[in-house]
């Protein structure tokens, strides 16, 4: 998916095989339990399907080195199926990004997939996130 600033994030369920091309640098995993072992740097946030981050600083942390490393190196945030965990952590990458808060899940939806964010509680989790900005910039009033 193509952020706002331009910088690429592979959103992904791991239930499928890995897609061609060059492996990621970096690869945020969402599960209830830890994830296969892979051959580049990996994190492990713990997320039930269907629920949110269990430890919400580490899924911020997470997300804040995605954000930084998106524009020169490859990476991914994947959780099972792909949808619900992993559509609302780009959703909320997305409003690290600058996308207000209450805009985030329509773009996520738009840009990687229609199903992305299951459940009211997850979009309101990133409604809430909403109130967060990129490190060093301020936020933006509106999608460009």
């Amino acid at each position: 998916m193509r952020l706002p600033s331009g910088a690429l994030v592979r959103g992904r369920g791991l239930r499928k095989p890995v897609p061609a091309g060059p492996d990621p640098h970096l690869g945020v995993y969402l599960l209830g339990k830890p994830p296969p072992a892979v051959a580049w740097e990996s994190t492990w946030i713990r997320w039930r399907d269907f629920w949110l981050p269990s430890d919400r600083g580490a899924f911020r942390d997470a997300l804040t080195q995605v954000l930084l490393r998106a524009p020169s190196e490859r990476v991914e945030i994947a959780c099972y199926g792909g949808a619900g965990r992993t559509g609302t952590a780009l959703a909320c990458l997305a409003v690290l990004d600058g996308v207000p808060g209450e805009q985030a899940v329509d773009y996520v939806r738009a840009h990687y997939s229609r199903r992305a964010v299951e459940t009211p509680w997850q979009r309101r989790f990133v409604v809430a996130f909403g109130g967060v900005t990129r490190p060093g910039r301020p936020p933006r009033r509106h999608l460009p």
